[in-house]
C-alpha cells in the first residue's frame, strides 16, 4: 500500500482531518503489520482554539504541535492513557489531528491480545484505546509518518464519499463557547467503531 507523501499533511488542518477518514493507520511490530482503517478523528488549530494543547504558546509538552507536518503527537491524558495526534500545517503554526477511533484491519491476533475481554468493535473506539490496541506510547512522539523506515505511517486506503462524513463538536474539550462547539471532529456516519 502507498504511504502518505508529507505534502498530504502540509494542507490547512481541516482538510486533512476529513481526508484522514477511510485511510489506514499501520504500526510495524518486528515486521508484522498491525493496522487500522480511520473512522474518526478531531482537528486543534492554533493557539486561539482554547482547547488546544497550543493554547498555552510552545511549551516542551507540545513543542512537536510547532515542528514540521507528518510527525506523531503522542500526549499521556488521565495520567494513564496515550493519545496519538498527526501534526499539519507549516512549520511554525500549531495544528494537530487526534486519532479517534479505527477499524481494526491487520494484526487482529496481537490487537486481541492487548485488549483482553472488550469485543472487537471496542478495540480501538476511542483514542487511548487506539494507542493502547497498536502499543503507541510516548517514544513514538516527534516520530516521522513520513520517513522511509518509519515504524508508524499512514496509507492511502479508500476514500470516504462525502455524504458518510459527518462533522460536530469535539468530545468532552474545554475552553470558550467557540472551542466547545467547532464542528471539528469528523467520522464515518453509522461506524460502529466511532467512539461515543
Amino acid at each position: 500500500m502507498q504511504r502518505l507523501p508529507r505534502a498530504f499533511f502540509e494542507r490547512p488542518t481541516l482538510e486533512v482531518a476529513r481526508d484522514l477518514l477511510g485511510r489506514r493507520l499501520v504500526r510495524l511490530v518486528r515486521g508484522r503489520r498491525i493496522s487500522g482503517r480511520i473512522v474518526e478523528v478531531e482537528a486543534y488549530i492554533g493557539e486561539e482554539d482554547q482547547a488546544s494543547h497550543a493554547s498555552v504558546g510552545c511549551t516542551l509538552r507540545n513543542a512537536v504541535m510547532y515542528g514540521p507536518p507528518g510527525h506523531a503527537y503522542v500526549y499521556m491524558i488521565y495520567g494513564q492513557h496515550y493519545c496519538l495526534n498527526i501534526v499539519t500545517e507549516p512549520e511554525g503554526f500549531p495544528a494537530a489531528i487526534l486519532i479517534r477511533a479505527l477499524e481494526p484491519e491487520e494484526g487482529l491476533s496481537w490487537i486481541a491480545r492487548r485488549r483482553p475481554g472488550i469485543p472487537m468493535r471496542d478495540w480501538l473506539r476511542g483514542p487511548g484505546r487506539v494507542c493502547a490496541g497498536l502499543g503507541i506510547h510516548r517514544t513514538f512522539n516527534g516520530h516521522d509518518l513520513c520517513a522511509p523506515d518509519a515504524r508508524l505511517w499512514i496509507e492511502r486506503g479508500e476514500p470516504v464519499p462525502d455524504n458518510q462524513v459527518v462533522s460536530g463538536p469535539r468530545i468532552r474539550v474545554r475552553g470558550d463557547l467557540l472551542a466547545r462547539t467547532r464542528p471539528w471532529r469528523f467520522y464515518i456516519r453509522d461506524h460502529p467503531c466511532v467512539s461515543d
